[in-house]
């Protein structure tokens, strides 16, 4: 996630926090700003994609192809499996406060 998107997603919160309030919002988002669903979305795919590569350059290796060199292998093997491990703990962040947000009093 970049860090444009971190402070988007500060500013919706932001916006959020007055509206219960029960303050006007400060600013609207940008409209040509994308939203946390498309942020969450491509993240999703840009991991996806690095295990897709990975997998294939495990099969190239596998298949004894000349090309494939078996450190490239690995490190694309370490990047899949960590950038799929940093998924999954913003995944369990967001079911987190979302139960969290779930189990507050109104």
């Amino acid at each position: 996630m970049s860090v444009q998107g971190i402070d988007q997603l500060l500013g919706e919160l932001k916006a959020m926090s007055s509206l219960a309030a029960g303050q006007a919002p400060a600013a609207a988002p940008a409209a040509d700003t994308p939203d946390f669903a498309d942020l969450l979305k491509s993240s999703l795919d840009q991991v996806n994609q690095m295990q897709q590569e990975s997998q294939a350059q495990q099969a190239a290796f596998q298949a004894g192809d000349p090309q494939a060199d078996l450190q490239e292998v690995m490190v694309s093997l370490q990047k899949a499996s960590l950038s799929f491990q940093t998924m999954v703990q913003v995944r369990n962040k967001l079911v987190s406060a979302y139960q969290e947000i779930m189990n507050m009093q109104v």
